[in-house]
Parts: structure tokens; sequence; C-alpha cells
């Protein structure tokens, strides 16, 4: 078994549990590429087992901090089958569901969807990538599927020295499909969608936003960065609940024709062929300005940006994206309008993205309070010894 020594003091996170170890805490020892090594302290102290990554910052993610553990295929296993049942425990109003969060169960770099019959996973590290054939087992075996599609041409492939793969990875089929959610019904693609096809992390704030919705009976609301138009479906499935269809205009924005050909296809899947909505392939921004020069307004705003910020080298810059966009959605705001805004960048924290919205605030000459803090579905977990985990922020806020 291959070693790491850890420079002096640089033990307290793995002490803490935390599953990550970088470049610059290592004094000596490595391995091969995804290799089990043994991590000590470094008077030589059991630390970790984890795997070796030598083309990363993070060399080396954690599997076990118990010493009496063996990494092997029961290993991979069992965590899988771990990380499956406890899905069971959320009541989830959906057939698409994450099943594997990387780090938060104890899998860093594995990342598995379901959309119904069908998985899709990508293997992110360079651990997960040499266990790849046990862990495509092991998935198979603790859902009972036999379909198992691989997106693995995430950016964070590269930083491991990983060259991006997709297709079939067991059994084949389509790869558009779709899911039922809070009983809308919501297409994908598995092999050309975002991610792993679809933003499931967003399911519960897309609930709220039908539920605010159907009880403030908004007369016009614009989704910015709609993608597959799941807030735009939400929006639109508040007001005919309340009877409140007729009138209302719902304005979506995404700068991806694919992506709004999908939201078009989601609003048929629904039943919302006759709704005022309209679709633009334009640049958020630059709209945002236009609106705000052309004098629009708007009852309900959602901003829901792609990653501006993957590290917290990247947080500066992306700051003043953010700030941008919520100063112009705040121009655009009625008073007693609601926006919902979100961050999905891990280099952004909720304290610094409150901030980051309460200063456009500012700027656009707008006061409003935060009604309520927003986030990922449970069943994208954050752990107590990994609060990296949590990578989606958002706020509720109603303008004065």
């Amino acid at each position: 078994m291959k070693l790491l020594r850890l420079r002096a003091g640089k033990e307290r996170s793995l002490l803490r549990r935390h599953p990550w170890v970088f470049e610059s805490a290592i004094a000596k020892g490595g391995g091969d590429a995804g290799e089990t090594v043994r991590i000590e302290s470094d008077d030589g102290r059991f630390l970790a087992w984890a795997a070796f990554s030598p083309h990363s910052k993070i060399r080396a993610r954690a599997w076990s901090f118990d010493e009496a553990q063996r990494i092997d295929a029961g290993f991979f296993a069992a965590r899988v089958a771990a990380a499956v049942a406890a899905r069971a425990l959320f009541d989830l109003p959906s057939d698409g569901q994450r099943l594997v969060h990387g780090e938060a169960d104890g899998l860093p770099g594995l990342i598995v969807d379901r959309y119904g019959d069908t998985l899709v996973a990508q293997f992110l590290s360079a651990g997960v990538e040499r266990w790849r054939d046990a862990l495509a087992d092991a998935l198979l075996a603790a859902t009972g599927l036999a379909k198992l599609y691989e997106r693995s041409d995430a950016s964070g492939r590269e930083r491991e020295g990983l060259k991006p793969r997709t297709g079939w990875l067991r059994g084949d089929g389509p790869t558009a499909l779709s899911i039922q959610e809070h009983g809308w019904r919501l297409g994908l693609d598995i092999a050309t969608g975002h991610k792993t096809g679809f933003y499931l992390d967003q399911r519960d704030s897309r609930r709220r936003f039908a539920e605010l919705a159907e009880r403030r009976r908004f007369r016009r609301v614009l989704n910015c960065f709609c993608y597959t138009g799941g807030f735009t479906v939400a929006a639109l499935a508040g007001l005919r609940a309340a009877d409140a269809l007729a009138g209302a205009e719902v304005v979506s924005i995404d700068s991806s024709l694919p992506a709004l050909a999908q939201a078009r296809a989601n609003l048929a899947l629904n039943g919302f062929e006759g709704a005022t909505a309209e679709f633009l392939d334009a640049d958020v921004n630059a709209t945002l300005r236009r609106f705000v020069d052309e004098g629009r307004r708007f009852d309900a705003i959602v901003l829901d940006p792609p990653k501006f910020a993957p590290t917290v080298a990247h947080a500066e810059r992306a700051a003043r994206a953010y700030k941008d966009i919520n100063r112009q959605a705040f121009k655009l705001l009625e008073p007693g309008g609601h926006l919902l805004t979100f961050s999905c960048s891990g280099g952004i924290g909720a304290d610094l993205f409150h901030k980051i919205v309460a200063g456009a605030g500012l700027d656009a000459g707008v006061d409003g309070f935060i009604a309520e803090r927003l986030g990922a579905a449970p069943d994208h977990p954050m752990t107590i010894e990994f609060p990296e985990g949590e990578y989606l922020k958002g706020l509720l806020v109603v303008r004065k």
C-alpha cells in the first residue's frame, strides 16, 4: 500500500473528517491515479484511506477514516447501497432523484441521478474512475435497474487529468426521457442536457414558486436563465391552480436554442399551449438592461444563472456578475414583487451571496426583505464534515 505523509499540523482537517487533502499539505509520498493510499500524520499516526490524484490540487480524497477498512468492491457496494437506501427516507415528489451525491455519500467525485428506469452517472475524480466498473455493478444491484448512462464530461475531469467520456455504460435505450415532478411532466435528454440532463436540485424551489404564483396570482413573470423551463412550468401550474392563467404573461430567457425548444415542449406536456408564454433566445444581461430602458415591470423574477465561480479564486469576478444581474432585476421588480435569486457557485458562500444581493438592491435604489432562504432539495445533502456541499444558495426577496 502506498503512503502519504502529511506536513506537521496538516492533519487537522482529516481529524475533523473532512475528505480533502491538498497538494500543499503533503510532505512526501504518492501513488498512481486513483490508487488507494494510506495517509499518515507527520508522526506516523493513521488518518485515512484515500484515492490519490496526481494531477489535481486536491491530491487525495478520503474513502474511510477506519484503519481496519478494506477498500475493495465490497466497500463500494456497501457505500452505494447506503446512499440509495438513504433516499428512501425522503418523500420525494418525483421519479427524478439524486441517488449519490459525492462526498456527502462517502464517494468523492461520484454523482448519480435516476430518471425513471434510467441511471446517469458522472465519474469526476481519479478514485471513482479507477473503480468505475465496480461502481456501475453496485448501482444496478442497489436499484434493480438495468440501464446506466455515463456523463463524465464535466470540466472537473480535466483538473483530475481525465478525458471526457459519455455513452451507455450498462444497457441502452433512448436518451430523451421525461420525469414526473409535483404532478407535472418535464422532458430532458441525458445525452445533451446540462449536468446529467436536468437540475434536480431546484425541485423544492420550483414547488415553492408554484405556491407563490397560486397565492399571489402573478400577472407578469420573468424567468432568466430558464434552461428547459422548470420555473416557467411551475409559475403556470400555480396560476392554473388559482384560475388566474387568463391575461398572465410569462417571459423566459436563455441563450440555448435546444434548451428553449425543450422548454416549449415542457409547456405542451403540461397542457399550457394556450398560455401567454414568450421565449427569448438572448443574452440575459443585455435583455435585462433593455427591459429597464423600456420601462417593463414584473411581479416575479427568477434568476438562476450558471456557475459563475467554480472555485474561491473566481469569487471576485463572479460577485460582480451576480451583482449586475440582481441590480437590473431589482429595477424591473414591482413594489411587492418577488425575486427568487440563486447562486450555484461553490466559490460563493451564503453570507457573501447575501451581501452581493444586498449591494445590488442598494445600487438599484430598491429596498426589500428576505422572506426565505432556499437551497438544494434533500436528496442533495450537505454533511457536517463537508460544508462545501452547500453549493446552491437561494434567496426569496420581496420588494418593499
